[in-house]
């Protein structure tokens, strides 16, 4: 199982719903090669419409029990990725707990070969 990070929290909502349905888009293309994809904006993003935080002080606790799950981490190179505090803190407990961690550019991940 792939944990698909990715930045998404942002000032500006239009910015959210555009990582929102990048990393969605991912996503389905590797769910469409036959991998195991979890992916907790694309889980995350309808909920958080409900009230809840968008952010990593928030999510944190959930994101390290779903890390626990997957076998490997890999980060979606969006805007922001390498300065959102989510991404580097997924990595970081991903290579805490002995997992692979891999970065992927978003267009060689939704191009289909």
């Amino acid at each position: 199982m792939i944990y698909l990070a990715a930045p998404y929290s942002a000032t500006d909502p239009a910015i959210e719903q555009q990582r929102y349905d990048a990393v969605c888009r991912a996503a389905a293309a590797l769910m469409r090669r036959g991998m195991e994809i979890f992916s907790p904006i694309s889980h995350s993003h309808g909920i958080a419409r409900y009230g809840l935080p968008t952010d990593w002080a928030f999510w944190q606790r959930y994101d390290r029990a779903f890390l626990a799950w997957c076998d490997e981490l890999w980060a979606l190179k969006l805007s922001g990725w390498d300065t959102s505090v989510g991404v580097r803190a997924e990595m970081a407990i991903a290579r805490e707990m002995g997992k692979p961690v891999r970065l992927g550019d978003p267009l060689e991940l939704t191009t289909e070969n």
